[in-house]
């Protein structure tokens, strides 16, 4: 199977970049994700949970991530096995382009799937995976969304220019860019 699409995100470019590699981001977007653990540099363990048509299965994998440049592109490689319900391989590239919104995130994916997936036919898997690629980059997108700011966060904000990121992904990234301030 392959798949290609752009998605735009409003975020700038670091900020979206910075996600892809956090674990924590990582599980809150993928859907059906229970636990995803790991870094950058050594891989991320996962374990995700997925019905495909008639089949169900939970899935362990191991992702690695390559050819890293901050900020503009990453390759992304792993392998998920599901038990008597088969597994699934494959790698995206994913690129990001500065846009007047934020960030225009392209990627290509590869992928194969055996064992029962295989038997659904590239109709239904075709169709899951690019559900499950919509469903994650709507959670990334909403988790990279601006918070609803209250009156502490607004003050803070306008003395620090609107720079940091908020909600929840700036508690994520440690404040980091409030020392950058």
């Amino acid at each position: 199977m392959q798949m290609s699409d752009q998605k735009e995100i409003a975020a700038d470019p670091a900020s979206v970049y910075a996600a892809l590699l956090s674990p924590e981001v990582l599980k809150a977007c993928v859907p059906g994700a229970q636990d995803v653990s790991g870094s950058p540099e050594e891989g991320f363990e996962a374990k995700v949970t997925q019905k495909v048509g008639p089949v169900k299965a939970t899935f362990t994998g191991h992702v690695t991530l390559s050819d890293m440049v901050p900020g503009e592109k990453l390759t992304i490689s792993g392998e998920g096995k599901g038990g008597a319900a088969g597994f699934a391989k494959g790698g995206a590239v994913v690129t990001l382009t500065q846009s007047e919104t934020g960030t225009l995130l392209s990627y290509e994916v590869e992928a194969k799937v055996g064992g029962k997936l295989a038997q659904l036919g590239s109709r239904i898997i075709d169709g899951f995976a690019k559900k499950m690629a919509d469903q994650f980059f709507t959670n990334l997108q909403d988790a990279l969304a601006p918070a609803p700011l209250d009156a502490a966060d607004a003050e803070e904000d306008a003395e620090a220019g609107g720079a940091k990121p908020k909600g929840w992904f700036r508690k994520l990234l440690g404040g980091a860019s409030e020392e950058n301030t």
